[in-house]
Formats: C-alpha cells, structure tokens, sequence
C-alpha cells in the first residue's frame, strides 16, 4: 500500500504553485509596466516588447519559485522585485518615462 503524503508536504508543495501562479502574475505584470516605460521606442512598440519579454520573466519566475529551498525565500523573490517595480512605475508615470 502507497504511504500518504504528509500534510507539511502537500501544504508546501501547494504554497509554491501559488506562488508560481499568483505571484509570478503580479512580478510579470509589474514588469511589464516597468519595462514598457524604460524601453525608448513608441508606447505601443514599447508594450508589445515588455510584453513578449514578460513571457521569458514568468517562466523564470515558475523556475526559482521551485529551485529555492524555502518558501519564504519564493515569496519574497517574486513580491519585492514586484513591489519595486510597481513603485518605479508609479514614479515613472508621475515624472514621465523615456517614451512619453
């Protein structure tokens, strides 16, 4: 007979899809604002480039959320870097990017 998997195991193995997901959607969004403001093309040209971009960001976010060995290390990997460029957008967009 299979051994059950503990409760520990599955509860992290769970914290770490979430975070892939939900917090690799919030780092992948915030960088592609970020990127879209720094790129020095026109604004549509820049979003289209920070988005295809944004692709390569959310598999390396899938990846280090799994290389880590603590959650508490994938967490704040994906949330701070968000959180950093979210504020740079916010300056950004008040001051005015490179592409304005």
């Amino acid at each position: 007979m299979a051994q059950a998997i503990p409760t520990s195991s599955r509860n992290a193995l769970l914290s770490r899809v979430a975070a892939a997901v939900f917090g690799g959607y919030v780092l992948v969004s915030s960088a592609t604002v970020f990127l879209s403001y720094l790129f020095p093309t026109e604004r549509a040209e820049a979003v289209l480039a920070a988005t295809l971009l944004s692709y390569a960001v959310y598999t390396g976010a899938i990846v280090w959320v799994f290389a880590v060995k603590t959650l508490r290390r994938a967490w704040l990997g994906l949330i701070v870097p968000a959180l950093a460029m979210g504020v740079l957008s916010l300056v950004l967009d008040t001051f005015g990017g490179f592409n304005t």
